[in-house]
């Protein structure tokens, strides 16, 4: 199965381009992950960004047909459309905060972003190559 990476910067195109080869089907069933980060401890939080950009995947895999939904992807989808600013929900999260105190509040607008980028990125040889 491929892996792909996707985000908010990119997530209609990962969505289309997972189905229309037919993914997110019975026949080719998907997971979506959320990454998430570390707390200053080491231990692993989760990214609100990560999170959001899984459910928009989510959410534009819904608008192309993947059917059915499990549970967890059916709420992740009703949870970022329910979301009416990401770009302030990113900016305050520990991340964006993080961030913003570090002097690199304009990477908090980047990784908020929606659709700005084209290319999918496919994991091949243990690196990812862009595939379209």
């Amino acid at each position: 199965m491929p892996v792909i990476a996707g985000c908010l910067r990119k997530a209609t195109v990962v969505a289309y381009r997972l189905a229309r080869h037919g993914y997110g089907s019975p026949e080719r069933p998907i997971a979506v992950i959320a990454t998430g980060e570390f707390w200053p401890d080491g231990t692993l939080r989760p990214a609100v960004e990560d999170l959001l950009g899984a459910d928009a995947i989510i959410s534009e895999l819904h608008w192309h047909d993947a059917r059915p939904l499990s549970a967890e992807a059916a709420a992740a989808r009703v949870c970022f459309e329910e979301v009416r600013d990401v770009a302030q929900a990113v900016t305050d999260s520990p991340s964006g905060r993080e961030l913003a105190a570090a002097g690199f509040a304009q990477d908090i607008a980047i990784a908020a972003e929606r659709d700005t980028s084209r290319v999918v990125h496919l994991l091949s040889g243990g690196a990812f190559i862009a595939a379209c």
